[in-house]
């Protein structure tokens, strides 16, 4: 691990990581593809050894840790080779729960955080719908005061752990006569809230182990007090959050892209073709060679904007880079993996395989490639 990164203290949460991922994960990770979802109890499990409150502080049970922590939280999960862990994970410590953590009141945090990091309560965030991606001021979804509550009605598509998920942060417009980035607000809505129900539960290319959903809000009642942080003020949540969403799956990219590569290795050292193992064909060694090189940039960029985040420094530019760098890397070298494993890679039974169908999502959920590059290229200007 890297030294001018990491300390004795992430090492070993990395070791711990890793060892939960191996005796727990891969021996029977391939049922939950098949189910659709992770099971609970191996969420509290994970809740148990305090992977799921890892940033969040000790007065609820977390461990008080920097975005380096969620970038090694990260990383190791996409290291297991089943993305739909990863994210089912990621999006309840890094991507839902954070709003919570950021924003709320006292009473909230009481009322949540401690569960939250168990992992008796799993979390979605519910911003993305139907005709709305990355341009979040464009939602449609909307919530009208009523006395002391709010009527919610809209809805949200693409919603990661919307099925089994128990608490949402739900983002709606409450002031539709403003600019829209200064009239959307954000709303804590549990599971079970009359007027919130689960729509499609969508069938997906990869990430199978994760269940996905549209949710559906239909004169959704929920009290005033369910806001989280300020009324109107949600853009900017959303906003403060996208950073650390995007930078977690940059860093689960490139533990992805590190597992294809070792798989690959172990592959073509061992594969004989033409009198001699893969590895001695000058053309594979030295495609390798430069994707190795490759992940290992992608990965001291994770870190040096993981420590930037860290020492509460400014690092839209360098997480967007994360986002949009990683995400296509993990593509080329899942491509490239699955060529050099030949027809076994084409077989659903292998490991690469699904790491290939898993990978094509990284360019595109958390912020597309394309808009991740015109963010970059507006901090270019100055």
């Amino acid at each position: 691990m890297n030294s001018i990164y990491f300390s004795e203290e992430h090492t070993i949460l990395r070791n711990q990581i890793r060892r939960f991922v191996e005796q727990k994960v891969v021996p029977v990770a391939d049922e939950w593809e098949e189910k659709g979802y992770i099971p609970r109890e191996i969420l509290q499990q994970m809740g148990d050894l305090g992977f799921l409150g890892i940033r969040y502080s000790t007065d609820y049970g977390g461990s008080e840790m920097d975005a380096l922590g969620s970038v090694i939280l990260a990383e190791e999960l996409g290291r297991s080779t089943f993305g739909g862990l990863a994210v089912t994970v990621l999006v309840h410590t890094d991507m839902a729960s954070p709003h919570l953590d950021n924003f709320g009141n006292k009473q909230q945090l009481n009322k949540y955080m401690s569960e939250i990091i168990s992992g008796q309560k799993i979390t979605g965030v519910a911003v993305t719908e139907p005709d709305v991606g990355s341009d979040v001021a464009a939602m449609k979804t909307r919530a009208v005061k009523d006395g002391n509550d709010y009527v919610i009605n809209g809805s949200k598509m693409f919603i990661t752990n919307g099925v089994h998920g128990d608490l949402f942060f739900v983002a709606a417009k409450t002031d539709m006569d403003v600019k829209p980035s200064r009239g959307i607000t954000i709303f804590a809505v549990e599971k079970g809230t009359p007027g919130f129900s689960v729509g499609k539960n969508l069938k997906k290319m990869g990430w199978l182990s994760s269940d996905t959903a549209e949710l559906i809000f239909d004169n959704c009642r929920v009290p005033a007090d369910n806001i989280i942080g300020e009324l109107n003020k949600g853009f900017y949540s959303i906003m403060r959050n996208f950073q650390n969403e995007r930078l977690v799956l940059g860093a689960q990219s490139m533990g992805e892209a590190s597992k294809a590569l070792e798989l690959t290795m172990d592959y073509v050292t061992t594969r004989k073709a033409f009198g001699g193992v893969l590895f001695d064909k000058q053309a594979i060694r030295q495609r390798l060679a430069a994707l190795a090189a490759r992940v290992e940039a992608g990965k001291q960029l994770v870190y040096h904007s993981a420590w930037l985040d860290a020492q509460g420094l400014d690092c839209i530019k360098e997480v967007s880079m994360v986002k949009a760098y990683c995400g296509e890397l993990v593509n080329e070298v899942m491509y490239d993996c699955l060529q050099f494993h030949g027809g076994f890679g084409y077989v659903r039974e292998s490991a690469i395989e699904r790491m290939y169908r898993d990978a094509r999502i990284q360019a595109i959920a958390g912020g597309a490639t394309e808009v991740m590059l015109e963010e970059v290229s507006k901090r270019m200007i100055n």
